[in-house]
C-alpha cells in the first residue's frame, strides 16, 4: 500500500480552492485505482505461484512449513480481497458526490488525511472517538 500511495504527490489545494472540487477527485480516484490494480496482481501473482509450486514433502516438517507459508499468504490475500472491496465502495462514494466527508458528523475529513488514508471514511475527531470507545469495550 504505502509504496503505491507514495508515487502519489500530495495534492496540493490552492488558496481558496473549492474542497472536493474535480481536480481532487480525480487525484483520488487515480490514486484507488492504481492501488486496487497492484492489490489485485499480487493476488493474482500469489494464486499463480502456490499453483506452480504445490510440492508434496515427504518430510512432515517440511509439508508443515509449507502449509503454514501457505496458509499465511491465503490470510494476506484475503485481508487485500476486503480492502479492494473498501476500494470499491470509496470509488463509488467518489461517484456520487460523498467522498471526503465524514461518515459520522458530515465535515470534511481533509486533504492530509485522505492521503495518508484514501479510504478514510470519518474525521479524526469522529475516529479518535470511535477507537476510544472500542477500547472502553474492550476492557
Amino acid at each position: 500500500m504505502a509504496e503505491t500511495l507514495m508515487r502519489f504527490e500530495p495534492y496540493k489545494a490552492k488558496k481558496g480552492e473549492e474542497y472536493m472540487n474535480a481536480k481532487q477527485l480525480a487525484h483520488f480516484r487515480k490514486m484507488l485505482e492504481a492501488w486496487k490494480a497492484e492489490l489485485s496482481q499480487d493476488i493474482d501473482t500469489t494464486l499463480h505461484s502456490m499453483q506452480d509450486e504445490q510440492t508434496v514433502f515427504a518430510d512432515p516438517n517440511d509439508r508443515a512449513t509449507q502449509e503454514s507459508d501457505m496458509a499465511l499468504e491465503l490470510r494476506n490475500r484475503d485481508r487485500e480481497r476486503k480492502l479492494i472491496k473498501k476500494i470499491n465502495e470509496t470509488i463509488a462514494k467518489i461517484d456520487s458526490g460523498d467522498y471526503g466527508y465524514c461518515e459520522s458528523c458530515g465535515v470534511e475529513i481533509g486533504l492530509e488525511r485522505l492521503q495518508a488514508r484514501p479510504t478514510a471514511t470519518l474525521c479524526i475527531d469522529c475516529k479518535t472517538l470511535e477507537e476510544i470507545r472500542e477500547r472502553q469495550v474492550a476492557k
